[in-house]
Parts: structure tokens; sequence; C-alpha cells
């Protein structure tokens, strides 16, 4: 799961990012990343409008969104943010797909570190 501090909160920073960011679209998620050039840990940030389903449908998008998240943190550049936007074709989406949506947007859109 993802804590707290890898989180955005504030109405403010999900509009920063939205308005000045990079995008990357697919045919379940649109992402936005800026890099901050700030010196902690990156964050991110998941809109699931009521367009996606029901609340027990846009939950599951949610923490299937966070599981993805947390595992790419390590690669993501400190003082990054990010918002993820899932589009309703993410409800009948599975993991893999989500999954490999998230990660093409972020080796895209931020140079992403080599892990061993």
């Amino acid at each position: 799961m993802l804590a707290r501090p890898f989180r955005l909160t504030r109405g403010s920073d999900y509009r920063l990012v939205v308005r000045r960011g990079s995008r990357c679209g697919g045919a379940r998620v649109l992402t936005s990343i800026l890099a901050t050039g700030e010196s902690r840990a990156a964050r991110f940030g998941f809109i699931i409008s009521k367009q996606v389903g029901t609340a027990v449908v846009r939950n599951t998008v949610r923490r299937r969104l966070k599981a993805v998240c947390a595992e790419a943190l390590p690669r993501v550049p400190q003082g990054t943010d990010v918002v993820i936007r899932a589009l309703p074709a993410s409800a009948t989406a599975s993991y893999a797909e989500l999954r490999s949506d998230v990660h093409r947007c972020l080796a895209r859109l931020a140079p992403v570190e080599a892990t061993s």
C-alpha cells in the first residue's frame, strides 16, 4: 500500500500537477507528471470519477493503482508529483493492464532510473 508521505493530499497540489505537468494518455488512465525539484520522495494522487463505476468499482481501481504506484516508487525520481486519472475503461481492466499503462507513462514522461 502507498503510505501517506507518498500521496498528494491537497487540492492545490492536484491542480498544479494537472495544469503544469506533462501528460501521457492511454485507454485506461491519464497520467500527469510534474518534477518539482524538491528533495523529498515522489508523491502520487488519484482521480477516480463516478463515470468509472459504483463505489465498489472505484475503490477497487484506486487500490490497484495505489499498489502499482507503491511498486514503481523506487524508480520515480525524487521530488516528482504524479496524478493518475482513471478513465471508465479502467473499471474492467486487470491489474496487469493498469500496471502496464502506468509504467509506460512513467517511463515515457520521467527518466526512470534502472533497477537491478
